[in-house]
């Protein structure tokens, strides 16, 4: 990740902690506007019989995590960092598995969303974590508040699965 600039703010974090929060932040941040690029081209090109509950789904979970890039990007500016948000950035820096483009049938499509819903809410806890330990309980809780979201996710992808 990039050094980013870092501005003045009456923040009661000192300079170091806000600087290792902003990294976190911009990492989640890369995996995030990710996860919503990559939910999107689910939601494009999902196929079979289960085509337009699919569809709609992941339209409405893309939604959902394009909310949590704006939450995080804002987070580290608001804590006098720079947001590394775009497109080039993110799939410079995600840590997520590529999405993989010949899957189409719904099966595959689900299987290959639920990996990365399930590696990013595990990233998302370490960041909890992180923050945590950090000082920053204000970044640490916006972090408990995605984790909740997108586990609602995960679950809502992994019961196309089950049973």
């Amino acid at each position: 990740m990039a050094k980013v600039a870092t501005f003045k703010t009456q923040i009661d974090l000192n300079k170091e902690t806000r600087e290792e929060v902003i990294d976190i932040l911009n990492q989640q941040l890369a995996d995030t506007f990710d996860l919503y690029s990559q939910t999107k081209q689910a939601h494009w090109n999902v196929k079979g019989m289960d085509f337009y509950q699919l569809h709609t789904l992941f339209d409405e979970l893309a939604e959902l995590v394009l909310g949590y890039v704006d939450m995080i990007a804002e987070r580290a500016t608001a804590l006098g960092g720079t947001a590394l948000g775009t497109a080039r950035m993110a799939a410079g820096s995600s840590t997520l598995p590529e999405y993989p483009e010949d899957t189409f049938h719904s099966e595959d499509v689900l299987s290959a969303l639920i990996e990365r819903y399930a590696a990013y809410a595990a990233s998302t806890r370490q960041a909890i974590d992180d923050t945590d330990e950090a000082g920053d309980m204000g970044t640490s809780d916006l972090f408990t508040e995605i984790v909740r979201g997108v586990d609602k996710s995960l679950y809502f992808l992994e019961s196309h699965l089950q049973g």
